[in-house]
């Protein structure tokens, strides 16, 4: 049996296509540095990921992977309560700007990042960063 997650696929048309989270998957969302650090430690170990205008960095995820996550600068969208949040995804052969674009390439057999790798990565980014004030202490 296919789930749902495995028959997704990016829109075909030339521009990015506002979707809805909790469906097919949910979006991790950091800033950029914290991102590309978590990149870093994830490797090939990362499933697809869209980097938008602003340069914010978004991994797909299993569907209720990550509802409880606590993290600084770090934001799960899904659909809660019934409300849905919406993601604006680039085509699959998007992958520079301008807009959004595929930092990491969709491919169909895995473009889900394992949430707990991720969960894990953003940690150690997340605790190797000084906090506001501590720059002179370490």
């Amino acid at each position: 049996m296919t789930s749902r997650a495995e028959q997704w696929t990016p829109p075909n048309g030339p521009d990015p296509e506002a979707l809805p989270t909790g469906r097919w998957w949910d979006a991790v969302r950091v800033a950029e540095d914290i991102g590309e650090r978590a990149l870093g430690i994830l490797r090939d170990q990362s499933g697809a990921v869209i980097k938008d205008r602003c340069n914010t960095l978004y991994w797909l995820i299993a569907p209720g992977t990550a509802t409880s996550w606590k993290l600084r600068g770090v934001s799960v969208l899904t659909e809660t309560e019934g409300v849905t949040t919406y993601l604006g995804v680039p085509p699959a052969d998007r992958l520079t700007r301008p807009g959004s674009y595929w930092r990491v390439p969709f491919t169909r057999g895995r473009y889900l990042t394992d949430a707990h790798l991720l969960y894990k990565a953003l940690i150690c980014v997340l605790l190797a960063e000084p906090r506001e004030g501590q720059e002179g202490n370490r």
